[in-house]
């Protein structure tokens, strides 16, 4: 090997930023759910004590998380990560109403525990929710490992930026992409191979709002891309397969795909 190209990589490596280890993150995330959710959870705890400690426990992986991004982190992370475990009511408490819309929505949905441990779409968003908290509160680079540890498991693509509502029903997911700016109102249902993304645009515009903004009560079928950062899909709208839609809509709209055929 070219030993001047060998060393180039080498002092590349010397001079890089430590990175939190992706296993530990995703770590984290599982140990997180599963105190969440007990349909997460492999272990049964005997007692509160028992329970206690593998929350402790998990919280000292995110400590060591942050302490990994310190050098990047506007706040110390001991701070941070007491402010995001203050959340985790919250979260805790829009994942329920997600789960309960999706048993709601879902036909083949037998009972709550069969969406929460078996329905892609609700482990996504799952992530998604926990992922945003951590984007909201300035942490860089986890909140992406994160989603992408979803988009791995799941198929589904949801920007840690994107602001999700109440009740979001996601039925079968694979293919789902959700951009970065992304707007979802409440009571919301997307099917398979949706694509909320932008239009082509500048990189110096990457901070602009760049994906629609889907208002509340919309329903939008498999196959769609919805496109633009001027884009208001209107509250109540039924959005059918396999359309393109780069306009706005208003409120209570049916749009379909029309074959020229």
């Amino acid at each position: 090997m070219d030993q001047d190209f060998f060393r180039a990589r080498f002092r590349e490596h010397v001079a890089a930023s430590e990175l939190p280890s992706p296993q530990l993150i995703e770590d984290w995330l599982d140990g997180l759910l599963e105190f969440l959710f007990p349909e997460f959870s492999d272990t049964r705890f005997s007692n509160e004590r028992a329970f206690l400690l593998h929350y402790q426990t998990n919280d000292l992986k995110l400590y060591t998380i942050l302490d990994t991004l310190a050098a990047k982190l506007s706040r110390p992370a001991a701070e941070l990560r007491d402010d995001f475990e203050a959340s985790l009511p919250a979260i805790h408490a829009a994942l329920s109403e997600d789960a309960d819309a999706i048993l709601a929505g879902d036909p083949a949905a037998r009972n709550r525990t069969e969406v929460l441990s078996t329905y892609p779409g609700f482990y996504a968003l799952a992530v998604h929710r926990i992922a945003h908290r951590l984007c909201t509160l300035g942490i860089p680079l986890l909140p992406r490992m994160l989603s992408e540890v979803a988009h791995r498991q799941t198929g589904i693509e949801i920007h840690p930026g994107a602001r999700i509502g109440r009740r979001f029903c996601i039925d079968h997911g694979t293919g789902i992409v959700i951009g970065e700016t992304v707007v979802i109102g409440d009571d919301v249902k997307m099917y398979q191979g949706v694509t909320l993304g932008a239009l082509s645009v500048r990189k110096d515009m990457a901070r602009t709002k760049r994906h629609p903004t889907i208002e509340d009560r919309v329903v939008i079928y498999a196959g769609a891309t919805i496109l633009g950062g001027d884009t208001v899909i209107g509250a109540g709208s039924i959005i059918g397969g396999n359309t393109w839609i780069v306009r706005s809509v208003p409120p209570e709209s049916r749009i379909y795909y029309r074959s020229e055929e």
